[in-house]
């Protein structure tokens, strides 16, 4: 296994080089497993992972084998390629992954991971595979697919603009391209300015818009799904995606309820107290979703924002600075990390911008942000898929594959 594995890590020296030909070209020495079952393609700049979750959850309870592709990882590689709620076992994966290295030498980190859960869910029988997009969508090697029964994007915001464009209508234009001709679009509440642009390529290629629906499957849904994890637009956009699928909404809302997301608006707790909160939020948008969920935390249980600590750490070419603008006035104490990746953003550098403390370890933060709010307190991970990742592994014990930033 690390030998695949070894050999996968070696080709992150090629970045995120976006572009299809080589993917078409590998998809095709395979004989085109992308083509094997129908798909639900998610973009997004933030949602589109728990949108994932949700929907792949809703049709698995309906009795389908369902394939779910995500990137990054949280804590183990295999986590990105999962069949009916299970991650891949790493002798499949380690064969896969060994075929498509030995025989699409050319290809990226991304781009051999997405053909290897291609393959997998092919071989495994996956009658509707859910995928999220890796970078943008319309040069995404997930774009290699036939038209997707559902397109879905979540929400467009600042991210990635070198890569995408530096407005929201050029960001929005790279995402809608994951759009095809005979495809049924969902979209999430998205800025006008983006809107505009992706309801003019759903006209271009002659899809369908799906209005957006509530995020109850039925009305009056009493549902017991996590506290934080699965409420808002990130709902509505899943059950509109499962509702094409003409599925009873008590089999949606069993999904629901089945459904998990870890290290995504997910609380952690230790004897009923010691909650900690992980979130992956790491732009500016999803600081100000996550500042909404602690102000609530606040209001409704911790009294005042000093019992709330904020573990933070970022990767460079992130807007960290609008970040913890929006995140200090929530928290009452700021514990600075870096994230376990190459290019961290120094966090002397953040104290200097904020006021806070260092922490020289990932478990080093975590103490000493419980230490600052106590027993009842709670602690905030954010500003990294990374650091949330690693947090996640200390706090449960878990095993971890190196992180990646592809």
């Amino acid at each position: 296994m690390q030998s695949s594995l070894g050999r996968l890590y070696a080709l992150a020296p090629r970045g995120a080089s976006l572009g299809l030909e080589r993917m078409q070209a590998a998809c095709a020495l395979f004989g085109n497993p992308e083509r094997a079952f129908e798909v639900v393609h998610v973009a997004g700049t933030n949602g589109k992972g728990t949108v994932c979750a949700l929907t792949a959850s809703m049709l698995q309870a309906s009795g389908m084998k369902v394939g779910l592709y995500t990137s990054p990882h949280l804590c183990r590689f295999a986590e990105r390629i999962v069949i009916n709620s299970a991650p891949i076992a790493d002798a499949e994966l380690d064969s896969i992954l060994t075929e498509v290295l030995n025989r699409a030498p050319d290809l990226t980190f991304f781009e051999a991971a997405t053909l290897t859960a291609f393959i997998a869910f092919q071989r495994a029988g996956v009658q509707v595979a859910v995928l999220e997009v890796g970078l943008g969508g319309r040069l995404d090697a997930t774009n290699v697919i036939p038209p997707p029964k559902v397109a879905a994007i979540t929400r467009i915001a600042f991210d990635h603009m070198t890569e995408l464009g530096d407005t929201l209508a050029k960001i929005g234009a790279e995402k809608a391209g994951i759009i095809k001709s005979g495809t049924h679009v969902v979209l999430g509440k998205v800025h006008p300015e983006a809107r505009a642009v992706i309801e003019a390529r759903i006209a271009e290629v002659g899809a369908t818009l799906l209005e957006l629906g509530e995020p109850e499957p039925y009305p009056g849904a009493q549902l017991a799904y996590p506290r934080v994890a699965m409420l808002g637009t990130n709902l509505a956009v899943a059950n509109t995606v499962v509702r094409h699928f003409n599925i009873d909404p008590e089999v949606m809302a069993h999904g629901i309820e089945q459904s998990s997301w870890a290290g995504r608006n997910e609380l952690l707790h230790r004897g009923g107290q010691e909650l900690t909160l992980l979130d992956c939020a790491h732009n500016p948008d999803g600081a100000v979703m996550l500042s909404h969920i602690i102000e609530a935390s606040v209001s409704e249980a911790m009294g005042s924002r000093r019992n709330v600590a904020l573990v933070f750490g970022a990767k460079q070419g992130k807007n960290w600075t609008a970040m913890l603008e929006r995140l200090s006035n929530c928290t009452g104490h700021r514990v600075y990390v870096a994230p376990p990746i190459d290019g961290a953003v120094p966090p002397e550098t953040m104290q200097q911008r904020f006021p806070g403390e260092i922490a020289p370890s990932i478990p080093a933060a975590l103490d000493r942000a419980r230490s600052l709010v106590g027993p009842r307190g709670l602690v905030v991970v954010t500003g990294s898929t990374f650091l949330v990742g690693a947090a996640r592994a200390a706090l449960l014990g878990l095993p971890c594959d190196p992180a990646i930033a592809l």
